[in-house]
């Protein structure tokens, strides 16, 4: 049985969001609240920080190699090294609403979710951008707009809203974009909320459990099939990694965690599940944006 290993120091007052790209030195993931994405050199396991913003709730791969970012109430795009960050859209205005989690579809668009900073009910929205620089939104009334991935076959849409404890799935097409949504599995009280997650080649969700010490891994069918612990509490997103795609990269989180408890929660954490990940779906960004 694989074990997780630490394989950071608590580099993050709140880890996000980790991304593995082949186009890019490794892997990649955000402290969140402190606007920095922050790197892993494969060869030496040290941490270079980027500031790209106020906020970086995000950082997704560009077909030519770019980064595409969500900050605090918008999207912008980096060049491939982070040096140089431009805005791309402001999407709203209000300054207790921050953007938080997201993903791309199979053609290219990126959807991302946004949250009150005090977690208020309902103030979020999901949010879709498209290559044009088009913002549309998707759904309204959300509280904490967590996990957004896709099946293996890319007809199914996964999304958490973190309270309400479910995984939702949707059908998606090219035209019509997200349709038929519905309740995939519903997570126990006492168990952790759901946040972010990934799904492996097999088609199984790996989803971060938030105040729940673990990653859970559920059937397409919703059945609980493995739990990963890990020593923090606040376990916030997961991604297969590595270039065979087959390590699990876990971020944690230090918000709302006392001094001096939980050392290891910050840190960068790998499992080797023994199944393999599917590689992010970038965002088809055209050359003049």
């Amino acid at each position: 049985m694989s074990t997780v290993e630490q394989i950071t120091e608590p580099v993050a007052q709140h880890g996000e969001g980790p991304v593995w790209y082949a186009g890019w030195p490794g892997l990649r993931w955000v402290d969140m609240l402190a606007g920095d994405v922050l790197e892993l050199d494969p060869a030496t396991q040290r941490v270079r920080r980027s500031h790209v913003g106020e906020v970086a709730a995000v950082v997704r791969p560009c077909t030519d190699g770019r980064a595409l970012l969500a900050v605090e109430r918008g999207f912008a795009i980096a060049d491939p090294s982070l040096a140089h960050v431009r805005p791309l859209v402001e999407v709203f205005g209000e300054p207790g609403v921050r953007m938080n989690e997201g993903g791309c579809d199979p053609d290219g668009r990126f959807y991302c979710g946004s949250m009150a900073y005090d977690e208020r009910t309902g103030a979020g929205s999901l949010y879709r951008l498209d290559p044009d620089g088009t913002v549309t939104t998707v759904l309204t009334g959300v509280t904490v707009s967590n996990g957004f991935a896709f099946s293996p076959d890319g007809g199914t849409a996964y999304y958490i809203d973190s309270p309400t404890h479910r995984v939702d799935a949707f059908d998606y097409d090219p035209a019509r974009g997200l349709t038929g949504r519905r309740t995939l599995l519903r997570l126990p009280a006492g168990g952790g909320a759901p946040d972010g997650m990934t799904v492996d080649a097999d088609g199984r969700l790996w989803i971060a459990l938030w105040g729940g010490s673990a990653v859970g891994c559920y059937t397409p069918g919703g059945r609980l099939e493995e739990k990963v612990p890990l020593p923090a509490r606040h376990v916030t997103a997961c991604t297969f990694g590595g270039p065979d795609l087959n390590e699990l990269y876990i971020t944690t989180s230090r918000q709302g965690v006392p001094g001096g408890a939980e050392p290891e929660a910050g840190a960068l954490f790998r499992y080797r599940p023994g199944v393999r990940g599917l590689p992010v779906l970038p965002f088809a960004a055209p050359a003049d944006r």
